[in-house]
């Protein structure tokens, strides 16, 4: 007969539970997938974010430092050699090369890289003729030009990071708050619709097996009957 279709046949009724259970592990895993993703990206971009950082802040202390000292300089050259004497030679620096920015990539953020800046010609053979004070208030600015290249290519890092930082925060919020819960609720849905499913497909089968256990025994009336 009909055994097969019965509450512990193995019928129909383990394909619902079946796809269920699949159904919960694979929202439950994606959902683990997605924000574990989010999260190592964020971790590494905060990391990133406080090595730069540390790196600005020594640059910067740096700058200072060679500010102080092109500045100092500077008066020095004016008291030995005349103002009028350091603003002429100051007009006979060669002119600095373009600055070109490429873009690189931090983390999957694209940053831009400074480069160029530099003079179009050395200033060593110019440098050894004209006077000791002029000198040494060039060299130093042209440390701060440099340092001053670092810091703003560090800065404008930090503020790429933070911003990519603060979007990854932002997905992760969007996906845990509001994503995910509208996946539940479409899995709510579903689960419904395959309880009923399977209510209904549980009810038919026994009653076609009913129906089967009834034909068989009116067959068995009817040969008892015919003997």
């Amino acid at each position: 007969g009909g055994g097969g279709w019965g509450e512990g046949g193995g019928g129909g009724g383990d394909f619902f539970f079946s796809s269920r259970r699949r159904h919960t592990r694979l929202r439950r895993d994606w959902s683990s997938d997605v924000c574990s993703s989010d999260l190592l990206k964020r971790q590494a971009l905060i990391l990133e974010f406080f090595s730069i950082s540390k790196a600005s802040s020594r640059l910067r202390g740096e700058l200072n430092a060679e500010l102080i000292k092109g500045y100092q300089s500077i008066r020095m050259a004016e008291m030995i050699d005349g103002e009028m004497r350091l603003e002429n030679e100051a007009m006979k620096i060669p002119q600095l090369k373009k600055l070109l920015i490429t873009p690189k990539n931090v983390m999957g953020v694209k940053i831009p890289k400074l480069e160029g800046g530099r003079r179009e010609e050395s200033l060593t053979d110019y440098l050894l003729e004209i006077p000791v004070s002029i000198s040494e208030a060039m060299k130093a600015f042209q440390e701060v030009h440099k340092i001053v290249l670092d810091v703003a290519e560090k800065e404008t890092t930090l503020r790429k990071l933070l911003y990519e930082i603060d979007k990854t925060k932002r997905k992760a919020n969007a996906i845990e708050n509001v994503f995910i819960p509208r996946l539940e609720s479409a899995v709510k849905f579903i689960t419904f619709r395959l309880e009923e499913m399977e209510r209904d497909t549980f009810a038919m089968l026994k009653t076609v097996k009913r129906k089967m256990e009834e034909r068989e025994k009116k067959k068995v009336e009817a040969t008892v009957i015919a003997n």
